[in-house]
């Protein structure tokens, strides 16, 4: 069992909200759950931690494909580079500050489904949960007015083992046979669990149909994200950089539990969208 006194400062929050919260919790889990979590089952445990709701940042990253395919239509001569990694973000403010203004003024995914979670569920304490450990410095300062609690994967185990929450193993197969609709998310996403894999954000929004290939580019990964800001003004074809800090994308943050490899950690992305299409 996990002893409070080592729990994060993140974890120890979501369990003083377990047992004090009188507002009601609702969970934003980001799309790379699936790597350290089965469906139904996270929604299952998620629910028995107390969550009210639990929702699919894919669902708001749809939002922010929709408002970077906007920018790209009203503006078709700029060039952009995406916001939904908060490490690149901070990035290019430290170091690349000259690339500010071509930052996409557009809503993260984590942003945009805790406004979808405010309209439907006014007044709940909402909680993002995934991969990244820079998406913390995102809610506590980019968007504090958003009132976001955000925890990694690894956070939300330690609070499961606390709580002695552990996923089904008996009679698995009749059980989620029984729950899978009880246990659906309250809101879901499509075509974005792509998301957290390299380029997920360019081949899902369709942008990579809109441009041609020598108009955006995917990159991964500290070595070449650097590069690629450093050459960024310099390409004068390019306008659109679909980029993110991790190597290979979300689904190798260092907020996860999973020691699968990158291609193992890819492969049950793709299954899990692949599946629920």
């Amino acid at each position: 069992m996990e002893n409070e006194q080592n729990l994060t400062k993140e974890a120890s929050e979501l369990l003083d909200l377990t047992h004090n919260n009188k507002r009601g919790l609702v969970a934003m889990v980001a799309p790379s759950f699936i790597v350290d979590f089965d469906y139904p089952e996270i929604v299952r445990m998620l629910k028995k931690l107390g969550f009210r709701y639990v929702v699919e940042v894919a669902r708001g990253a749809e939002i922010t494909n929709a408002q970077l395919l906007a920018l790209t239509k009203l503006h078709p001569d700029r060039k952009y580079i995406t916001n939904p990694c908060p490490t690149i973000v901070r990035l290019i403010r430290n170091k690349y500050p000259q690339l500010l203004e071509y930052l996409a003024p557009i809503d993260s995914p984590m942003s945009a489904t805790a406004k979808i979670v405010d309209k439907e569920w006014p007044g709940l304490k909402k909680v993002f949960i995934g991969p990244c450990l820079m998406k913390k410095f995102e809610a506590n300062e980019d968007r504090k007015e958003l009132d976001i609690l955000a925890i990694t994967f690894r956070d939300l185990q330690q609070v499961f083992d606390i709580k002695e929450i552990k996923p089904s193993r008996l009679l698995r197969r009749k059980l989620l046979a029984m729950t899978s609709k009880k246990y659906e998310f309250d809101i879901i996403g499509g075509h974005t669990r792509l998301y957290p894999i390299s380029g997920g954000l360019a081949q899902s929004s369709g942008i990579t149909k809109k441009l041609t290939d020598v108009e955006y580019d995917v990159i991964s990964g500290p070595n070449n994200a650097n590069k690629a800001l450093s050459e960024f003004l310099n390409n004068k074809d390019l306008k659109l950089l679909d980029i993110l800090n991790c190597d290979g994308g979300c689904i190798n943050g260092p907020g996860m539990n999973s020691k699968a490899s990158l291609d193992e950690r890819r492969k049950r992305v793709i299954d899990f969208y692949e599946k629920k299409q």
